[in-house]
């Protein structure tokens, strides 16, 4: 009779299947998906972290993923985004099988310039300057846009900001200046951002201007006349940067094109 019993007791396991541990995903799901921040991914399923069958997920634009969390039921693994657009998730099991796959997008990233006459929010572009890029998000996150000037209005051109604070007073950089990146493909075209530079095609660092109108003499002619890297555009407030485009100059100290009244930028946040 325990012979029997034990065949029986095999036999309803084997039907259930409980020798079974291979992962499966039920669904992917991603959080703070944004370029240059560290994203979540949360993975639900079953046998997600079963001694030596756990997943092994394969992210496209993103640093390695590493683990953060797991059960049988779920696991989380964070990793930093390294692009913009197409984002590739792909599950595997131990032996290297895919089991599961999901796309996202990852949106261009935002900033917000508070300004004293209106907002202006201007879309960046990594895939094509990310040295620019990434070192204008790193002056945004530190603060250090908040209190400076857009010191500098040339109408039907430009209007430059971000290295001087009331008085004229300059404010020295916190970063390496960063290597010219203006034969990306973009254009100094009206609304456009770009970074400002010295005679030294490697020298930008904080500062930045708005391109009033079309400049085209602005841009890559050559190795000789490198020009200046456009990295993003505005998407909200052109009516704001032609409105400070406007305001009256003087010279300050030897500076010409200074704001008679000063128009400051209260505050640079990203959105996005």
């Amino acid at each position: 009779m325990k012979q029997l019993i034990a065949l029986l007791c095999l036999a309803l396991l084997a039907a259930c299947g409980s020798g079974n541990t291979s992962p499966s995903i039920t669904d992917i799901q991603a959080k703070n998906l944004n370029y240059g921040i560290t994203a979540e991914f949360d993975f639900f399923g079953n046998n997600l972290a079963s001694l030596g069958t756990g997943i092994v997920p394969v992210i496209s634009n993103c640093s390695k993923p590493t683990p953060a969390f797991m059960s049988l039921g779920e696991q989380v693994f964070s990793c930093t985004v390294t692009a913009t657009g197409n984002l590739e998730v792909q599950v595997q099991d131990q032996t290297g099988a895919v089991i599961a796959t999901k796309s996202f997008t990852v949106p261009a990233p935002q900033v917000e310039l508070a300004t004293t006459m209106g907002k202006i929010v201007v879309e960046l572009n990594p895939t094509a300057a990310p040295l620019s890029v990434d070192n204008f998000l790193n002056y945004v996150q530190t603060g250090f846009y908040a209190g400076t000037l857009f010191h500098r209005v040339i109408a039907g051109f430009v209007v430059q900001g971000g290295g001087y604070t009331s008085g004229l007073v300059a404010k020295p950089a916190i970063f390496a200046p960063v290597t010219l990146e203006s034969n990306n493909g973009l254009t100094n075209l009206r609304g456009t951002i770009a970074l400002a530079r010295t005679a030294d095609p490697n020298s930008a660092t904080s500062q930045f201007f708005f391109n009033l109108a079309d400049n085209p003499t602005l841009d890559y002619q050559n190795a000789g006349s490198p020009g200046y890297a456009v990295f993003g555009k505005i998407v909200q407030g052109l009516d704001v940067m032609d409105a400070i485009g406007a305001v009256p100059t003087t010279t300050v100290n030897g500076i010409p094109d200074v704001p008679v009244n000063d128009v400051t930028v209260t505050s640079a946040t990203r959105t996005q």
